[in-house]
């Protein structure tokens, strides 16, 4: 069992060293994580498999790939983004210098889930350390064997007065969130974000949430139907739909109603087979209790497409539903699983009207061709991050920043982004003892304040 508060302790006491300030042991220690994960990826593979049922391609395109790129982002750019950057100083203070500069907030906790374990865990790991902080993270119990991977990678790597992995269940959460961390990332359920947010309050902690929610694609009269169904049926059931990101629900002109539901059917049948419980490669919901949930979600009167499932293997085929109302048990909570309603609108103003009436969205996607309206809509609605015309991949790069808003979270990582998120930007002001302004000093008088006026007005 883990002593919290022992590795608490030793790792306020080595931030407090000083250590971890230095950008060249930063450097050092991203590498040694990269190394890590270079001569463990077949065990990672193995371990996702067994948790998720994930295909090796999926594996390295949405887990490993992306947490190797932030790493080499963050090497490539650390030394810029840890150095002082000058600005402008006031005439007022005249003769000193005003720059700013990111530095760590000491100890952090990482709390990650279990849809994307490896990607979800070390992609913020990276960040706390590029940015100089000591970490406890904390796995899912549910993807129990990536959890164990990511436990013996951090051990057999890292110290655990500088990175340590708490592993196990509710008990261990509790544990932690009753603790007073510098800095608290969390990505998770709308509901656990709020509790963490809460204990967060009463500390005064700075937090980061990444949370989810229900992700609407909006499909214009004016999109291309093949393209757009290729693409919504990629976003929506890769990872069996068990993706933060993932589209939730469509919101379809009735003009291209009919023809989208077809294409939608056709491309499910290309890309996953006329029996994907069969596929080998299909990825599975992680456990039971969410089989039963995800399951329970789906309205058999409304199914045009799918809906059939392996309680054996905990497979839920691709499924598509029409006719779907927002009273409908499917439309209530986000589905994270792989289930796409459809539903009807006259007008992209509606659409927005509904969108807009429903929390704001972790992401957004809306499909046509004619950019007037794509801009018209990302520009009257809240959300997070979204695409035009494509699905999912606005979460994987470096160069822009990723996090929701409102109910799907506060905070943005990845990239620079990241970088900002872990850190905290210090401003400061150099005064040489060469020069002062006499008129802000006591005793004031009238030909002072005259002169202040005339500088500050």
């Amino acid at each position: 069992m883990h002593n919290i508060d022992t590795i608490l302790k030793k790792q306020r006491e080595y931030f407090l060293s000083g250590e971890t300030f230095d950008v060249n042991f930063r450097i050092r220690m991203l590498k040694k994580l990269y190394e890590a994960i270079v001569v463990r990826e077949d065990k990672i593979r193995q371990a996702l498999f067994l948790d998720l049922n994930k295909p090796s391609l999926e594996t390295y395109m949405c887990e490993i790939g992306i947490v190797y790129g932030e790493i080499k982002y963050m090497l490539k750019n650390i030394r810029k983004f840890a150095s002082k950057k000058y600005r402008k100083t006031p005439t007022t203070q005249f003769g000193s210098k005003s720059y700013t500069q990111n530095c760590p907030y000491g100890n952090v906790l990482i709390v990650a889930p279990w849809n994307y374990p490896i990607m979800l865990t070390l992609d913020p790991l990276v960040h706390a350390i590029a940015t100089g902080n000591t970490a406890i993270v904390k796995p899912s119990a549910y993807s129990e064997h990536s959890c164990k991977i990511i436990s013996e990678l951090i051990s057999e790597t890292f110290d655990e007065k500088y990175i340590a992995c708490i592993t196990g269940g509710r008990e261990q959460n509790v544990q932690l969130f009753d603790k007073k961390f510098d800095f608290v990332f969390f990505t998770g359920s709308n509901t656990v974000g709020r509790e963490i947010a809460k204990k967060c309050a009463e500390r005064l902690t700075p937090i980061l949430l990444e949370l989810g929610g229900k992700s609407p694609c909006v499909v214009d009269a004016e999109a291309n139907i093949e393209k757009t169904a290729k693409r919504i049926v990629f976003g929506k059931f890769i990872n069996s739909g068990q993706t933060c990101v993932a589209p939730d629900y469509v919101l379809c002109d009735n003009s291209k109603k009919d023809a989208f539901i077809k294409a939608i059917i056709a491309e499910i049948k290309k890309q996953y087979g006329e029996d994907p419980l069969k596929d080998e490669t299909y990825v599975k919901i992680i456990n039971r209790k969410h089989f039963d949930r995800v399951q329970a979600l789906i309205d058999n009167n409304k199914v045009v497409y799918g809906g059939k499932s392996d309680e054996t293997t905990l497979k839920i085929e691709p499924t598509v539903m029409d006719g779907v109302s927002f009273d409908d048990a499917v439309m209530q909570e986000e589905i994270f699983g792989p289930i796409l309603p459809i539903i009807g609108v006259d007008n992209i103003e509606e659409a927005i009207d509904i969108i807009r009436s429903k929390p704001h969205p972790l992401a957004l996607y809306v499909f046509t061709e004619n950019e007037k309206t794509a801009n018209y809509v990302t520009e009257q609605i809240q959300f997070g991050g979204g695409c035009i015309n494509d699905t999912v991949i606005q979460l994987a790069t470096s160069e822009m920043g990723f996090g929701g808003v409102g109910d799907s979270g506060m905070g943005a990582y990845h990239g620079k982004a990241g970088f900002e998120a872990f850190s905290h930007k210090k401003s400061i002001i150099n005064n040489y003892v060469k020069f002062d302004l006499p008129a802000r000093f006591r005793p004031y008088s009238e030909k002072k304040e005259n002169f202040i006026r005339k500088v500050l007005k």
